[in-house]
């Protein structure tokens, strides 16, 4: 039950020489707000007596205005609160999630300008929540950000796992060194797939994951990003002080705002604990309620399909090789010629609906089924897609019974190319040609520059675009799995139809030369604190020249890791990404996949490390059935971990899948065993886990003639 209550005096908030102190419900936490010389608004964070976050100023700066907001202000009013309160997601990692705080609201207002500009904080017992608020005003009613100056000054030289500022990808691998490394290392962090060159040779992006050298986790990130540009990290490496850098828009401006407005929420998350920063949902309870009231149409959903045989380069997305004549709407393919490498044929996806039916998966994802990739390959792309019109040999109809009479849903791609404008002027018709077709989710995709010229994938403008997608699809009951689209912020809370992204490098990078094997074990800590990703594990064919012969990439991982990336993965849309003929060489291991769930009742965190391994065992939503997964970095290791999260009184049949002794991520990653052993809440399971590697467990309750035979693990 929530509870609200408007405190005084000495409980939450200490007036002492103007200073205010807030801090969390364990205590643990201590937050102080003070104004500066020159009336510079400021605050500081500590965690258990020690300094996080040294005095950092806030503020923003405007243009074309004399005085920002910024400095000269006086504190006329402070309002305090306690929230105490639990809410039900839709789906996620846990059947309820707490949200408990105090907030510490502060009216500051402008001397000269009579401007007010209110800063609320809230503080959890894992992290900070803060944010702008800009009151209905007479003097401040429009006006253009400059930018944000938002600071965090560090303790000290920390451990950070970064990615280069860039406007439009988070498509890197991690760069793990030292902040004053970052400016040394930058130029190497950037690949190939860069969209731009960097803001700033300190400039990263959020969520930013550190850890100091007392044993510290701290993470940077935003919360409910809505009408507002993407915030990056400006590093002085000098001073160690992060402060805040918006995306651009096409003028060079940061935001446009008509108050009353409030900024997103500016996110710390700490603990000495890191299993508590992958367990926090603080960046969800800073999102506003559900606003979709009948949820029942959103489903979690485990899906395969054609995408795999597209990316390594086996097929195209392309029907032709020639350029058909194009006009605005008209595409003519009449005088066209296959080139024979189509993937999103009918016979092709019937095959796909066959697999998904023969094993129990609920969709098929068809990417390429729509006229004009020639034309997009082309750039001819800002009118290139209308999203209803699909090619010559995609027979949409047989397609779309073919896959009800298998109990199969089809899942709907639309590539924009970027072309935001185009996207929006066919919204409508295209989701109601869902909806006719028995299609209730789509794959959306922003691949390549932005449309209209010189607006970027994370300012305010396109931001507003992804969540006029989602609210639109929703007034259709359609679920949105969003590609190339801004990082998370826990936006799924309040819309839950946005049921995944992608906004981070997936497995689609090992079909282009491989990611780092410890990627997956930095994600969790970064990318998914905001929100879930579309990662597309479940790759048994590590070598992607036996897909494709003209493609020698690699992927970085054993298959018991891809197994594990179930768990370890969070997310309530996950993909068995590999080709149906690869799965039918591994049909014992591929039976984890099947048997896996993705929605959950507990989540519980048990071994973690950013950038080294991370341990997780979660209760599937509704059976009381477990399930467990850890992944490795490059450093073979033992994990040895308490089963106590089983039901006490009963045993289980555990079943094991797990890296072979000789197992390594390059030169062996398809050797594995499976064992069968009997486990209780008593329990205790070692298993050593190779480089690059991982294991996987399913625990089913068994009576004794099911557990008959079987060895028991060993006990406390």
């Amino acid at each position: 039950m929530k509870k609200y209550f408007l405190l005084a005096g000495l409980y939450l908030i200490i007036f002492l020489a103007g200073a205010q102190e807030l801090k969390s419900p364990d205590n643990n936490l201590t937050m102080n707000f003070t104004l500066q010389g020159n009336g510079i608004p400021t605050y500081t964070l500590s965690y258990k007596n020690k300094e996080v976050i040294k005095p950092s100023k806030l503020g923003l700066s405007i243009k074309s205005e004399k005085e920002s907001l910024f400095d000269n202000f006086t504190l006329t009013d402070t309002k305090t609160a306690t929230v105490d309160e639990r809410w039900n997601p839709v789906w996620g990692e846990y059947k309820s999630v707490r949200s408990q705080y105090n907030e510490l609201a502060v009216t500051l207002t402008q001397k000269e300008t009579n401007r007010k500009l209110l800063v609320r904080f809230r503080l959890f017992n894992d992290g900070l929540g803060f944010r702008y608020e800009f009151p209905q005003q007479p003097n401040l009613i429009y006006f253009i950000i400059k930018e944000e100056r938002t600071q965090f000054a560090m303790t000290g030289n920390h451990t950070a796992f970064w990615l280069a500022g860039d406007y439009d990808t988070q498509e890197y691998d991690y760069t793990e060194s030292r902040l004053t490394e970052i400016r040394g290392l930058m130029k190497s962090a950037i690949t190939g797939n860069a969209s731009q060159t960097p803001f700033s040779p300190t400039g990263v992006q959020t969520a930013l994951m550190m850890k100091t050298d007392d044993g510290l986790f701290i993470n940077l990130h935003e919360a409910a990003l809505l009408n507002y540009a993407c915030m990056h990290l400006n590093l002085d490496d000098q001073n160690l002080i992060f402060e805040s850098w918006l995306t651009p828009d096409a003028k060079g401006e940061k935001g446009n705002i008509q108050a009353p407005a409030t900024s997103p929420w500016r996110t710390v998350l700490v603990s000495d604990d890191a299993r508590k920063i992958l367990a926090s949902q603080l960046i969800y309870n800073l999102n506003e309620p559900s606003k979709i009231e009948d949820t029942s149409w959103i489903k979690p959903t485990k899906y395969v399909g054609v995408w795999w045989e597209m990316i390594t380069g086996k097929s195209t997305w392309s029907y032709t090789n020639d350029f058909p004549s194009v006009q605005l709407g008209v595409t003519d393919y009449s005088n066209a010629k296959p080139n024979g490498t189509h993937g999103a044929t009918t016979a092709n996806v019937k095959k796909y609906i066959d697999f998904a039916a023969q094993h129990g998966f609920d969709g098929v994802l068809v990417e390429g089924w729509n006229v004009g990739w020639e034309d997009w390959f082309g750039n001819a792309k800002d009118y290139v897609f209308d999203f209803q019109t699909p090619y010559p040999d995609f027979n949409l109809t047989e397609l779309r019974d073919y896959a009800k009479s298998k109990n199969v849903k089809l899942i709907m791609h639309h590539e924009t190319s970027g072309s935001t404008r185009n996207y929006e002027r066919h919204l409508d018709a295209a989701f109601a040609f869902m909806k006719n077709n028995n299609y209730d989710a789509v794959k959306t995709g922003y691949v390549g520059n932005i449309l209209p010229k010189g607006y970027y994938h994370y300012d305010q403008w396109t931001v507003n675009h992804y969540q006029y997608v989602v609210e639109k699809a929703a007034q259709y009951k359609i679920m949105v799995n969003a590609h190339e689209a801004v990082r998370p912020t826990g936006l799924a809370r309040t819309w839950p139809n946005l049921i995944g992204n992608e906004s981070a490098r997936g497995t689609e990078f090992q079909a282009f030369g491989g990611s780092k094997p410890n990627h997956v074990t930095i994600l969790p800590f970064t990318r998914l604190l905001g929100g879930p990703m579309d990662y597309t594990p479940g790759v048994f064919e590590m070598d992607i020249s036996k897909v494709n012969p003209t493609n020698n990439s690699h992927c970085n991982s054993t298959l018991a890791n891809q197994l594990a990336l179930y768990l370890t993965m969070y997310s309530p849309l996950q993909m068995a990404a590999d080709l149906p003929e690869n799965y039918n060489r591994f049909l014992d291991a591929f039976q984890f996949i099947k048997d896996v769930a993705v929605d959950w009742d507990d989540s519980r965190y048990l071994e973690a490390e950013p950038g080294d391994y991370i341990t997780v065992a979660r209760q599937a939503k509704g059976t009381g059935q477990w399930f467990l997964g850890s992944v490795n970095g490059e450093t073979p290791r033992t994990s040895t971990i308490k089963l106590d999260f089983l039901q006490p009184g009963k045993e289980y049949v555990a079943t094991i899948y797990a890296d072979a002794k000789d197992a390594h991520y390059k030169t062996n990653p398809q050797v594995y065993t499976i064992t069968k052993v009997v486990a209780t809440s008593q329990s205790i399971l070692s298993q050593w886990v190779a480089p690059g590697g991982g294991y996987a467990v399913s625990f089913v309750e068994a009576d004794k003639a099911a557990t008959k035979g079987l060895k028991k693990l060993k006990t406390k």
